[in-house]
């Protein structure tokens, strides 16, 4: 089978712009606790869950709440600064790394989501993070923060690696934070309060309809700062659309396209969305703060059982950017 040219998936994601049908399902959720002891159990939970569904939460994941906390402090206050100050680490597309704010274009729907975002790429961070005397211990945490990040996103992916018929540290490999290559993604989102007295108008997204082109995306979210909502299953022709509750504690994780075709698309890569908030829905500020788990640039891509051709996850990303933004600069 030869891979599909990279409009075809933009093609399907020009198609889940509407509103669709909102329909109430169960998001797996999977116990990590005592995670070497229980792999086996803790496996098959997440290749059910990943395989059936593409989204699922994990709990007693092992990044305690107080760590959390303080990185969501910490995304306010950068997101507090002065947009002369953000503006002076603008966003080098290219390299996945600085503050953007209303420029990420949806194929879904054609309009700018209504948010800004930092993204934090750590080979490309030197001249990218706020000075300690603009944000002081911004830099430091974050770079833990993200540390601890990996290290889940990789217990979770060497699951599928027993499955899938690799070895255990294959994707920890593929995922070298020492390397130059790296390019996992830690990211930190704010989506402005809706002003006193305004609705939302329909069919008007906070973020439009989009899969993710990395492995794993593990999305932090605030208890009652909803809006976030999953289309299992890919279903492009009747969207049916789940709202996904919030959690302080949950972790919330999607397969990514680069997963779904390293699995020879046994692992489903499934559009989502953050809606407006509707009436007597909490309309204050959202932040949510999502990692993304994506090789390293020179490694290969190759599908144990030969349904793609191989390709460099460098040139896997870039093919689906070009798709979806046209030629990244910077």
């Amino acid at each position: 089978m030869t891979t599909p040219p990279p409009m075809t998936e933009l093609q399907r994601e020009s198609r889940m712009g509407g509103v669709g049908v909102e329909t109430d399902r169960e998001i797996p959720q999977v116990d990590l606790s005592d995670f070497e002891a229980r792999r086996g159990e803790i496996t098959e939970a997440l290749w059910t869950a990943a395989t059936e569904v593409g989204f699922f939460q994990v709990v007693n994941h092992g990044i305690d709440a107080a760590t959390v906390d303080r990185a969501f402090a910490f995304a306010r206050e950068f997101f507090d600064l002065p947009a002369e100050v953000k503006g002076t680490l603008p966003l080098e597309r290219a390299k996945n790394a600085g503050w953007e704010s209303g420029t990420q274009v949806r194929p879904s729907v054609g309009t700018p989501d209504r948010k800004e975002s930092y993204q934090m790429t750590r080979p490309h961070m030197a001249a990218l993070y706020p000075s300690e005397e603009q944000l002081p211990g911004f830099a430091e945490f974050m770079d833990s923060f993200e540390r601890r990040c990996w290290e889940l996103a990789m217990r979770v992916l060497s699951c599928f690696a027993d499955r899938l018929g690799f070895d255990r540290d294959f994707f920890a490999r593929a995922h070298d934070p020492e390397s130059d290559t790296y390019q996992s993604t830690l990211r930190i989102l704010h989506y402005p309060a809706l002003p006193p007295g305004v609705a939302a108008d329909p069919g008007v997204w906070r973020a439009g309809a989009h899969t993710d082109f990395d492995c794993l995306t593990l999305l932090f979210q605030r208890t009652g700062q909803g809006g976030l909502q999953v289309c299992p299953g890919r279903d492009l022709d009747a969207p049916e659309w789940t709202s996904v509750v919030p959690s302080d504690d949950a972790i919330t994780c999607n397969i990514g396209d680069m997963l779904m075709r390293w699995s020879d698309d046994q692992l489903l890569s499934n559009f989502h969305r953050v809606r407006m908030p509707g009436r007597g829905e909490y309309t204050g500020p959202r932040y949510s703060m999502p990692f993304f788990a994506q090789a390293n640039r020179e490694v290969l891509i190759e599908t144990p059982q030969g349904t793609y051709p191989p390709i460099t996850a460098a040139d896997y990303l870039a093919e689906r950017i070009r798709a979806n933004y046209g030629t990244p600069k910077g």
